[in-house]
């Protein structure tokens, strides 16, 4: 019997309730289908930090290294800055693991109720750029605490990570009905987003088959909520798809319908 090493992370709030009634679940499906897990709990989180001043320990990343899998609850606190549990936690496990692919499903089950007043069908897969983009620690401050204080920050979108999540999200794309959305804002955002269309445009010619569109951000938010049913597969970059992300769990009963997986590089 094939069995999975998977690392438990309940972090803060619900997680701590979710996490465990999860956990039997999955035990249910493993054992209908003839395979096993063995779970390994860690308590980063930021109760963590507000006892010893970090989300996790020093060589936290290292002690996930050898799991096959990570399940993680929920980040944040009152109490405990939110760039200070994103960044002392769950951007590092992303970026050192290189899970570039945040996959977001958006799909009205039965018996939930969607705010839309006639949501029709709605079952799309959001696939957000989950490495790099807009956030970024690129940047800072001068003349800190005077009249001319001055704050820049940076965006980072490199060939190899816009290209590698665009074609994560045609082959997904491919196994559908073979379309896709891109996000942009290239009519306002000078350099990044006329990139993202180029690359979006390159890699779409591997895939003829496939069916493409693009929208700009803001009227692409607008027809999340007027016309669900136009979309399939959507690919944004990491700051636009964290919000479309939201945007769409809200299309379908709120966040708590709105699971994700992010992919690791060994699996991808």
């Amino acid at each position: 019997m094939k069995s999975y090493q998977i690392a438990v992370i309940a972090g803060d709030g619900i997680g701590k309730e979710v996490v465990p009634e999860s956990i039997k679940v999955l035990e249910a499906i493993a054992a209908q289908c003839g395979f096993s897990y063995s779970f390994d709990y860690y308590d980063y989180s930021c109760e963590h930090y507000l006892k010893h001043g970090k989300m996790m320990p020093d060589d936290g990343l290292e002690r996930l290294r050898d799991s096959d899998s990570l399940f993680l609850g929920a980040v944040g606190y009152p109490g405990v800055p939110d760039h200070v549990s994103l960044w002392g936690l769950l951007i590092p496990i992303r970026r050192t693991f290189q899970q570039y692919v945040n996959l977001r499903p958006v799909r009205l089950l039965e018996g939930i109720s969607s705010p839309l007043k006639k949501p029709g069908k709605v079952d799309f897969y959001i696939v957000r750029e989950n490495n790099e983009g807009e956030y970024s620690n690129a940047g800072g401050k001068i003349y800190e605490g005077t009249e001319n204080e001055v704050v820049f920050q940076e965006s980072i979108f490199t060939k190899k990570g816009v290209d590698r999540v665009m074609k994560f999200a045609f082959e997904l794309a491919n196994t559908r009905v073979k379309k896709i959305t891109s996000a942009t804002k290239s009519n306002g955002i000078v350099h990044t987003m006329p990139f993202w269309d180029q690359r979006f445009q390159e890699i779409g010619t591997s895939y003829p088959q496939v069916e493409k569109d693009q929208f700009h951000i803001d009227i692409l938010a607008a027809h999340f909520v007027q016309n669900p049913h136009w979309f399939d597969v959507v690919v944004a970059s990491n700051l636009f798809g964290d919000i479309l992300s939201d945007l769409g769990g809200g299309l379908v009963g709120g966040m708590g319908m709105a699971s994700c997986g992010k992919s690791l590089s060994k699996y991808v």
